[in-house]
């Protein structure tokens, strides 16, 4: 492979704002692996945020980039899987894509798919453009990826500041994260948190069942385990709360010790997980962090904390949430999923312009 810019490449980053900052060039917030692809003839290298080939991962789309791309080209944006039947990305059929075996990675191919969603331009034959304007290498994508035929589509993109609203307020419920506002005069600067990101933000009241300790010792809290209770009654883990101070770490676990209780009767224990409910598993691995022990030790499902989420991904928290308050005057029964709010219904198909 020989480009004018060769991997790896870390990507441009986001910084998180509060509000749509005006004159920007505004695209959607995809949910998915962040990717800048290589190609240079037959040969397609797919790199991620940590800049770890994942060509291997992804064979469809290695052969959708033979197929769209220019010849000699290096094209950021982002791997997706889509949800058929509910028109919407699906983060947790992503995740799975990453697997050892080569059989099942070909067979997950076929049967959850990915896409590739393009967004910038680095390099076009023999000229680097990373130097030039957002403004010009979008321009550019838009010329060299015109004839793209799905898995490989183009971000829609804007800027009018009243449609990027819309966006944000609808595009959710097609399993998108937010917006990216770009300034138009903007150069390719790896690794520097020179775009803005803004999210949806939301809170709701939660029950905590356990924990897990620090990595510092076994007398600090890690992670709190978050749980809400569905229309059976049933407690299911939705996330963890866990940004801390170090100082808090240690006065939480010692004020969570009178809750520690047994796992025979709580409502995460193991025999019922085994009837197939979602329940934190003992000593159960990370994918992303293999030999990751994620055991946890339960507490009685007494207390209420309010916490900051963003969206949910099916049942539970896409992200880690974050601590609000403790909420005393709040019983854990009345911590259910009636209470999220439910992003308006939208076909994924529309967010990227496909026929019906």
């Amino acid at each position: 492979m020989d480009l004018p810019v060769m991997p790896p490449v870390k990507p441009m980053l986001a910084k998180p704002v509060a509000a749509i900052p005006d004159g920007r060039h505004y695209e959607p917030k995809w949910d998915g692996f962040r990717s800048i692809i290589f190609r240079d003839g037959d040969e397609v290298e797919i790199g991620s945020r940590n800049e770890r080939p994942m060509t291997r991962y992804f064979p469809e789309v290695v052969e959708a980039v033979k197929a769209n791309f220019p010849e000699r080209a290096v094209i950021d944006g982002e791997i997706v899987v889509v949800d058929r039947e509910r028109n919407r990305l699906d983060f947790e059929a992503l995740q799975q894509r990453i697997h050892p075996a080569d059989s099942r990675v070909r067979l997950l191919a076929e049967q959850t798919p990915a896409s590739f969603v393009a967004f910038d331009l680095l390099a076009l034959g023999d000229d680097d453009l990373t130097g030039s304007r957002l403004d010009e290498r979008r321009a550019t994508l838009e010329r060299v990826l015109g004839d793209a035929k799905p898995p490989v589509h183009i971000t829609p993109a804007t800027q009018d500041p009243v449609l990027a609203e819309q966006w944000f307020r609808e595009f959710e419920g097609a399993g998108l994260d937010g917006l990216i506002a770009k300034p138009l005069d903007l150069t390719y600067q790896p690794d520097k948190r020179v775009m803005a990101k803004i999210k949806h933000e939301r809170t709701c009241d939660c029950v905590v069942a356990g924990y897990r300790v620090h990595k510092s010792g076994p007398d600090a809290i890690g992670s709190l385990l978050l749980g809400l209770f569905d229309e059976r009654g049933v407690l299911a883990s939705v996330g963890v709360v866990g940004a801390f101070p170090m100082a808090r770490r240690r006065a939480l676990f010692t004020e969570l010790q009178p809750l520690v209780t047994e796992f025979e009767g709580h409502p995460w224990n193991w025999a019922a997980h085994e009837l197939g409910e979602r329940t934190p598993r003992k000593n159960e691995g990370s994918r992303w962090n293999a030999g990751k022990d994620l055991s946890f030790v339960p507490l009685r499902p007494e207390r209420v904390v309010e916490v900051r989420y963003d969206y949910m991904e099916g049942l539970r928290f896409r992200h880690t949430a974050q601590f609000v308050r403790w909420r005393d005057d709040r019983t854990p029964e009345s911590c259910t999923y009636e209470q999220l709010e439910q992003p308006v219904s939208f076909d994924l198909g529309d967010v990227l312009g496909l026929p019906d």
